[in-house]
C-alpha cells in the first residue's frame, strides 16, 4: 500500500505564489517535508502535483483501484470540481483533504469545498504541516 500525497493546480508555485498566504516554503521543500515524514512514519509516500484536472482524476482512479489511502490538497478544484468529488468518493480507504490556507477565512467562493463531503478528514490553515498531520493520523490508524 502506498499513500498517494496528490496536490491541485497552483501547488508547484509554492513559495514564489502569495507567500504572505501560502508561506515562503517551495514545493521542493514540501516534497522534502512529505517524503522525510513518510520515512519517519516507516510509510510508503507518493507526492505529485499537476495543473492539469484530468490528470489528478486519473490518479485518484489509481488511488482507488488500489485501495491505496489519500492525502489531497486540490487547491482551486476543492471549490469548483464535482468530478473530483464523485472520484474521490470512489475511494475505499481513508482521505484526507489539506488546505495550507484556512478556506473558511477566505473569499466566500472558497468556503465550500466539494471534497470535504467524501474525505475522512479534513485539516486546514496550518500550512504545510497539515500535511505531516495527515500522514501522522494515518500512522496512528495503521494505516501503511
Amino acid at each position: 500500500m502506498t499513500i498517494q500525497v496528490l496536490n491541485g493546480a497552483n501547488l508547484g508555485r509554492l513559495g514564489s505564489r502569495e507567500p504572505d498566504k501560502y508561506g515562503a516554503t517551495t514545493y521542493a521543500q514540501l516534497v522534502e517535508i512529505v517524503e522525510k515524514t513518510g520515512h519517519e512514519l516507516q510509510m510508503e509516500v507518493r507526492i505529485r502535483q499537476t495543473d492539469d484536472e484530468a490528470e489528478l482524476l486519473r490518479w485518484v482512479h489509481e488511488a482507488a483501484d488500489a485501495d491505496d489511502p489519500v492525502v489531497i490538497n486540490p487547491a482551486g478544484w476543492s471549490h469548483t470540481s464535482v468530478v473530483l468529488r464523485d472520484a474521490l468518493a470512489m475511494v475505499g480507504a481513508p482521505v484526507i483533504e489539506v488546505h495550507l490556507t484556512n478556506i473558511h477565512r477566505r473569499e466566500d467562493f472558497r468556503h465550500h469545498s466539494y471534497v470535504s463531503g467524501v474525505a475522512t478528514g479534513v485539516i486546514a490553515g496550518l500550512g504545510v504541516e497539515g500535511y505531516v498531520l495527515a500522514l501522522q493520523w494515518m500512522a496512528l490508524r495503521g494505516v501503511r
